[in-house]
């Protein structure tokens, strides 16, 4: 939903433990990263090294109309001021500038049910609210964006997989207290628990094909919700 970034001055906000920041400058264009807690921070500067920030969900230090594409992956939902956050992308972006915001798709299902009857909470998670719908995320848009486009992704199947899997991390993590994005999968982690995430690197072709599933639930809506906005 970005498009080409190649020559464009870009953002990326939320990206935990900085493998989506680094995938992101990988695409081309010149890129700023950031997030809500140092752990977070130290993570992705790990991996990019340059020009990582930390915010508080407020304010930003970033000069006025100075990006011409925003990325916000899984942000909004982990802080109070979400739409005093969402007018500060405004102030940041350049008029005709890219928003795309990627969240938790509210929705009450058996799968939401059986996680948060094995502890995997909004709090465990570091949310603040479950997530959101469309409708919620125009109104957080107001008449500073135009939507182009939206939709959702992650159905049954890969978010069965998903909530095994940080199961299982959690188990090699020892129950070590999350940051405020949640439980973060860190270089030193990899580095610590080298025999389980090998075992994992084995199974992660089934894990593939269970995802794959998903196809064939067409009809469903997923469970996380990502939306294409330009700045007006």
């Amino acid at each position: 939903m970005l498009g080409p970034t190649e020559g464009l001055t870009c953002l990326d906000i939320g990206s935990d433990n900085g493998v989506i920041s680094w995938l992101l400058r990988r695409r081309g264009g010149t890129w700023k990263s950031a997030d809500l807690d140092e752990p977070s921070v130290r993570a992705i500067r790990a991996l990019v090294e340059t020009d990582v920030y930390q915010l508080d969900g407020h304010g930003t230090p970033f000069k006025d109309h100075e990006f011409d594409a925003v990325a916000i992956v899984d942000f909004l939902e982990h802080i109070p001021t979400d739409a005093e956050f969402v007018a500060e992308m405004r102030r940041v972006l350049k008029p005709g500038g890219v928003l795309v915001i990627n969240v938790p798709h509210l929705k009450n299902s058996l799968l939401r049910r059986f996680r948060l009857a094995i502890g995997q909470t909004d709090e465990k998670h570091g949310h603040l609210r479950p997530g959101y719908t469309l409708p919620m995320i125009e109104q957080l848009l107001g008449d500073d964006f135009v939507v182009q486009a939206h939709k959702t992704y992650s159905k049954f199947f890969s978010e069965l997989v998903d909530t095994l899997i940080v199961f299982g991390v959690s188990l090699v993590k020892g129950g070590s207290d999350p940051s405020k994005k949640g439980m973060l999968v860190t270089g030193d982690d990899l580095n610590k628990g080298q025999s389980a995430f090998k075992l994992y690197s084995l199974i992660y072709p089934v894990v593939w094909l269970i995802s794959k599933l998903d196809a064939l639930l067409f009809f469903a809506d997923g469970y996380m919700l990502i939306v294409k906005a330009q700045a007006k």
